[in-house]
Protein backbone atom coordinates (compact mmCIF):
# COMPACT_ATOMS: atom_id res chain seq x y z
CA UNK A 1 0.00 0.00 0.00
CA UNK A 2 1.46 3.29 -0.88
CA UNK A 3 2.26 5.32 1.82
CA UNK A 4 -0.16 8.93 2.64
CA UNK A 5 1.59 11.87 3.02
CA UNK A 6 0.05 14.60 5.24
CA UNK A 7 1.43 18.45 5.50
CA UNK A 8 0.64 19.70 8.59
CA UNK A 9 0.81 23.94 8.37
CA UNK A 10 1.63 24.58 12.03
CA UNK A 11 2.30 28.09 13.62
CA UNK A 12 0.07 30.52 15.61
CA UNK A 13 -3.57 30.93 14.29
CA UNK A 14 -4.35 34.30 12.43
CA UNK A 15 -0.96 33.73 10.43
CA UNK A 16 -2.25 33.42 7.06
CA UNK A 17 -3.43 29.33 6.57
CA UNK A 18 -6.21 30.46 5.06
CA UNK A 19 -5.17 31.50 2.33
CA UNK A 20 -1.86 29.04 2.25
CA UNK A 21 -4.53 26.28 1.63
CA UNK A 22 -6.45 27.50 -0.94
CA UNK A 23 -3.18 28.02 -2.73
CA UNK A 24 -2.25 24.41 -2.21
CA UNK A 25 -5.10 23.20 -2.53
CA UNK A 26 -4.96 24.93 -6.02
CA UNK A 27 -2.11 22.34 -7.09
CA UNK A 28 -3.52 19.21 -8.82
CA UNK A 29 -1.50 16.90 -6.46
CA UNK A 30 -2.43 18.66 -3.38
CA UNK A 31 -5.85 18.62 -1.20
CA UNK A 32 -6.38 20.95 1.50
CA UNK A 33 -8.54 19.87 4.64
CA UNK A 34 -7.76 23.40 6.71
CA UNK A 35 -8.48 22.83 10.12
CA UNK A 36 -10.09 19.37 9.93
CA UNK A 37 -8.76 18.32 13.08
CA UNK A 38 -10.66 21.46 15.00
CA UNK A 39 -13.74 19.16 13.57
CA UNK A 40 -11.93 15.74 14.67
CA UNK A 41 -11.22 17.19 18.14
CA UNK A 42 -14.61 15.44 20.69
CA UNK A 43 -16.12 18.84 22.01
CA UNK A 44 -15.73 19.37 25.46
CA UNK A 45 -18.22 20.27 28.00
CA UNK A 46 -19.79 23.95 27.43
CA UNK A 47 -18.81 24.09 23.58
CA UNK A 48 -22.49 22.61 22.58
CA UNK A 49 -22.82 26.33 20.40
CA UNK A 50 -19.66 25.86 18.89
CA UNK A 51 -18.58 25.29 15.36
CA UNK A 52 -17.40 21.58 15.83
CA UNK A 53 -19.89 20.40 17.87
CA UNK A 54 -23.08 21.84 15.83
CA UNK A 55 -21.56 20.37 12.81
CA UNK A 56 -22.25 16.78 13.87
CA UNK A 57 -25.75 17.96 13.88
CA UNK A 58 -28.00 20.73 12.19
CA UNK A 59 -25.21 23.18 11.20
CA UNK A 60 -23.70 20.69 8.49
CA UNK A 61 -26.90 20.92 6.81
CA UNK A 62 -26.56 24.88 6.53
CA UNK A 63 -22.87 25.53 6.44
CA UNK A 64 -20.73 25.72 2.71
CA UNK A 65 -17.91 23.98 2.35
CA UNK A 66 -15.28 25.81 -0.20
CA UNK A 67 -16.31 22.89 -2.61
CA UNK A 68 -19.66 24.91 -3.22
CA UNK A 69 -21.29 21.96 -1.00
CA UNK A 70 -23.33 21.92 2.00
CA UNK A 71 -21.21 20.50 4.80
CA UNK A 72 -23.57 17.14 4.82
CA UNK A 73 -23.40 17.02 1.18
CA UNK A 74 -19.68 17.63 0.63
CA UNK A 75 -17.96 14.23 -0.91
CA UNK A 76 -15.37 14.43 1.90
CA UNK A 77 -16.34 16.29 4.71
CA UNK A 78 -20.03 14.50 4.88
CA UNK A 79 -19.52 11.48 5.06
CA UNK A 80 -17.02 12.22 8.05
CA UNK A 81 -19.36 14.27 9.89
CA UNK A 82 -21.88 11.27 9.46
CA UNK A 83 -19.69 8.85 11.22
CA UNK A 84 -18.15 10.99 13.93
CA UNK A 85 -21.26 11.09 16.48
CA UNK A 86 -21.00 7.46 17.43
CA UNK A 87 -17.55 7.53 16.83
CA UNK A 88 -16.62 10.73 19.03
CA UNK A 89 -14.74 8.11 21.60
CA UNK A 90 -12.37 6.92 19.31
CA UNK A 91 -8.62 8.43 19.89
CA UNK A 92 -8.02 11.24 17.28
CA UNK A 93 -5.73 9.59 15.26
CA UNK A 94 -8.80 6.78 14.74
CA UNK A 95 -10.64 9.64 13.36
CA UNK A 96 -7.75 10.60 11.35
CA UNK A 97 -7.40 7.68 9.68
CA UNK A 98 -11.16 7.88 8.91
CA UNK A 99 -10.86 11.53 7.35
CA UNK A 100 -8.06 10.01 5.17
CA UNK A 101 -9.65 7.19 4.33
CA UNK A 102 -12.87 9.77 2.86
CA UNK A 103 -10.09 11.57 0.87
CA UNK A 104 -8.56 8.48 -0.36
CA UNK A 105 -12.58 7.30 -1.58
CA UNK A 106 -13.37 10.91 -3.18
CA UNK A 107 -9.79 11.01 -4.92
CA UNK A 108 -10.36 7.25 -6.44
CA UNK A 109 -13.83 8.20 -8.07
CA UNK A 110 -12.48 11.32 -9.60
CA UNK A 111 -9.42 9.77 -10.89
CA UNK A 112 -7.25 12.18 -9.54
CA UNK A 113 -3.71 11.58 -8.60
CA UNK A 114 -3.38 13.39 -5.17
CA UNK A 115 0.11 13.12 -3.35
CA UNK A 116 -0.10 15.54 -0.79
CA UNK A 117 -2.96 15.85 1.67
CA UNK A 118 -3.02 19.46 4.10
CA UNK A 119 -4.11 19.90 7.32
CA UNK A 120 -3.45 23.50 8.98
CA UNK A 121 -5.17 23.61 12.63
CA UNK A 122 -2.39 25.56 14.06
CA UNK A 123 -2.95 24.44 17.42
CA UNK A 124 -2.37 20.80 17.51
CA UNK A 125 0.99 19.54 18.57
CA UNK A 126 0.07 15.43 18.45
CA UNK A 127 0.24 14.55 14.96
CA UNK A 128 3.21 15.77 14.34
CA UNK A 129 4.37 12.84 16.46
CA UNK A 130 2.10 10.53 15.56
CA UNK A 131 4.24 7.18 14.73
CA UNK A 132 2.50 5.56 11.62
CA UNK A 133 4.68 3.71 9.45
CA UNK A 134 1.65 4.20 6.54
CA UNK A 135 1.88 7.86 7.30
CA UNK A 136 4.41 10.07 5.63
CA UNK A 137 4.35 13.53 7.88
CA UNK A 138 5.74 16.88 7.30
CA UNK A 139 5.44 20.03 8.63
CA UNK A 140 4.85 23.76 6.93
CA UNK A 141 6.18 26.16 9.69
CA UNK A 142 3.97 29.16 9.23
CA UNK A 143 5.01 32.63 10.77
CA UNK A 144 3.80 36.28 10.53
CA UNK A 145 6.30 39.42 11.52
CA UNK A 146 5.93 40.19 15.11
CA UNK A 147 5.25 43.59 14.01
CA UNK A 148 2.41 42.94 11.53
CA UNK A 149 0.70 40.11 13.72
CA UNK A 150 0.64 42.32 17.00
CA UNK A 151 -0.66 45.08 14.96
CA UNK A 152 -3.79 42.92 13.65
CA UNK A 153 -4.39 41.31 16.78
CA UNK A 154 -3.91 44.68 19.01
CA UNK A 155 -6.67 46.25 16.83
CA UNK A 156 -9.24 45.85 18.88
CA UNK A 157 -7.81 47.08 21.99
CA UNK A 158 -6.62 50.35 20.29
CA UNK A 159 -10.16 50.96 19.58
CA UNK A 160 -11.31 50.56 23.50
CA UNK A 161 -8.45 52.86 24.50
CA UNK A 162 -6.83 50.16 26.06
CA UNK A 163 -3.63 50.14 28.02
CA UNK A 164 -1.08 49.05 26.12
CA UNK A 165 -3.00 46.98 23.80
CA UNK A 166 -0.16 45.21 22.24
CA UNK A 167 1.35 43.56 25.22
CA UNK A 168 -0.64 40.55 25.31
CA UNK A 169 -0.23 39.60 21.54
CA UNK A 170 3.43 40.68 21.38
CA UNK A 171 3.77 37.86 24.78
CA UNK A 172 1.46 35.63 23.18
CA UNK A 173 3.56 35.53 19.85
CA UNK A 174 6.58 34.86 21.42
CA UNK A 175 5.55 32.42 23.77
CA UNK A 176 3.63 30.13 21.36
CA UNK A 177 6.57 30.14 18.66
CA UNK A 178 9.36 29.58 21.19
CA UNK A 179 7.28 26.80 22.38
CA UNK A 180 5.92 25.37 19.83
CA UNK A 181 9.52 25.44 17.61
CA UNK A 182 10.76 23.06 20.52
CA UNK A 183 8.08 20.96 20.55
CA UNK A 184 8.76 20.64 16.40
CA UNK A 185 13.07 20.13 17.11
CA UNK A 186 11.56 17.35 19.37
CA UNK A 187 9.45 15.55 16.86
CA UNK A 188 12.29 14.56 14.73
CA UNK A 189 9.82 15.58 11.39
CA UNK A 190 10.82 17.25 8.32
CA UNK A 191 10.15 21.35 8.93
CA UNK A 192 9.47 23.72 5.98
CA UNK A 193 9.77 27.09 7.44
CA UNK A 194 8.11 29.96 5.34
CA UNK A 195 7.70 33.34 7.03
CA UNK A 196 4.03 35.01 5.63
CA UNK A 197 5.57 38.13 4.54
CA UNK A 198 7.82 35.86 2.25
CA UNK A 199 4.84 34.46 1.15
CA UNK A 200 2.70 37.43 0.52
CA UNK A 201 5.10 39.55 -1.26
CA UNK A 202 6.64 36.95 -2.98
CA UNK A 203 4.38 34.11 -3.54
CA UNK A 204 5.47 32.35 -6.78
CA UNK A 205 9.33 32.39 -5.28
CA UNK A 206 8.09 30.88 -2.11
CA UNK A 207 5.47 27.95 -3.53
CA UNK A 208 8.16 27.01 -6.11
CA UNK A 209 10.92 26.45 -2.81
CA UNK A 210 8.09 24.33 -1.21
CA UNK A 211 7.06 22.77 -4.34
CA UNK A 212 10.48 21.50 -4.82
CA UNK A 213 10.96 20.27 -1.01
CA UNK A 214 7.53 18.16 -1.27
CA UNK A 215 9.16 16.88 -4.82
CA UNK A 216 6.01 17.81 -6.97
CA UNK A 217 6.08 20.26 -9.76
CA UNK A 218 5.43 24.49 -9.38
CA UNK A 219 1.96 24.82 -10.98
CA UNK A 220 1.17 28.54 -11.91
CA UNK A 221 -2.80 27.42 -10.75
CA UNK A 222 -1.34 28.32 -6.91
CA UNK A 223 -1.27 31.63 -7.80
CA UNK A 224 -4.84 32.19 -8.20
CA UNK A 225 -6.91 30.19 -5.51
CA UNK A 226 -10.35 31.43 -5.64
CA UNK A 227 -10.08 30.43 -9.56
CA UNK A 228 -8.53 26.95 -8.73
CA UNK A 229 -8.12 25.87 -5.19
CA UNK A 230 -10.21 22.34 -4.12
CA UNK A 231 -9.50 22.60 -0.61
CA UNK A 232 -12.67 21.20 1.39
CA UNK A 233 -12.30 24.16 3.89
CA UNK A 234 -15.62 24.29 6.93
CA UNK A 235 -13.95 25.92 9.83
CA UNK A 236 -11.21 29.12 8.88
CA UNK A 237 -10.91 32.48 7.57
CA UNK A 238 -14.50 34.20 6.49
CA UNK A 239 -12.46 35.13 3.63
CA UNK A 240 -12.03 31.72 2.10
CA UNK A 241 -15.45 32.90 0.29
CA UNK A 242 -13.93 35.81 -0.80
CA UNK A 243 -13.55 35.71 -4.46
CA UNK A 244 -12.01 39.56 -4.72
CA UNK A 245 -9.23 38.49 -2.08
CA UNK A 246 -8.89 34.86 -3.45
CA UNK A 247 -8.28 36.11 -6.76
CA UNK A 248 -4.57 36.74 -6.22
CA UNK A 249 -2.31 36.32 -3.56
CA UNK A 250 -1.26 40.36 -1.39
CA UNK A 251 -0.25 41.15 1.30
CA UNK A 252 -1.61 43.75 3.91
CA UNK A 253 1.03 46.03 5.41
CA UNK A 254 -1.01 48.87 7.17
CA UNK A 255 1.48 47.10 9.87
CA UNK A 256 4.28 49.95 8.49
CA UNK A 257 2.46 53.01 9.09
CA UNK A 258 1.51 52.37 12.93
CA UNK A 259 3.85 49.51 14.04
CA UNK A 260 3.66 49.84 17.70
CA UNK A 261 6.51 51.29 19.72
CA UNK A 262 6.35 48.36 22.43
CA UNK A 263 7.39 45.67 19.75
CA UNK A 264 9.78 47.92 18.64
CA UNK A 265 11.57 47.80 22.03
CA UNK A 266 11.31 44.45 22.01
CA UNK A 267 13.04 43.93 19.28
CA UNK A 268 16.22 45.63 20.93
CA UNK A 269 16.22 42.11 22.89
CA UNK A 270 18.79 39.97 21.38
CA UNK A 271 16.54 36.35 21.63
CA UNK A 272 13.31 38.34 20.04
CA UNK A 273 14.79 39.70 17.01
CA UNK A 274 17.01 36.82 16.10
CA UNK A 275 13.62 34.96 16.78
CA UNK A 276 11.31 36.91 14.39
CA UNK A 277 14.54 36.78 11.52
CA UNK A 278 14.72 33.22 11.71
CA UNK A 279 11.29 32.42 11.66
CA UNK A 280 9.99 34.57 9.06
CA UNK A 281 13.01 36.08 7.13
CA UNK A 282 15.71 33.26 6.87
CA UNK A 283 15.24 30.79 3.72
CA UNK A 284 15.96 27.64 5.39
CA UNK A 285 13.86 24.40 6.02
Amino acid sequence: MACKKLLLIRGLGHSGTTILDLALGSHPRMIGLEEALRILRTPSPGEEQRGPARLRAELRHQRLCTCGRTASSCPVLGPLLEWLPAHDHFPLVEKLQQLLAEVDHHVKQQGDAIEWMVESYQDDMVLPFVDDPALEIRILYLTRDVRSWVHSRSRDGRHKKHWLPGLKPLLRWCRVHARQVRLLQASGRQVFRLGYEQFALDPETSLRRLCAWLEIPFDEQMLQPAQHSTSHILAGNRMRFDANRGVSIRYDGAWMGHSSSLVQVALLLPWVRQLNQRLVYLKAH
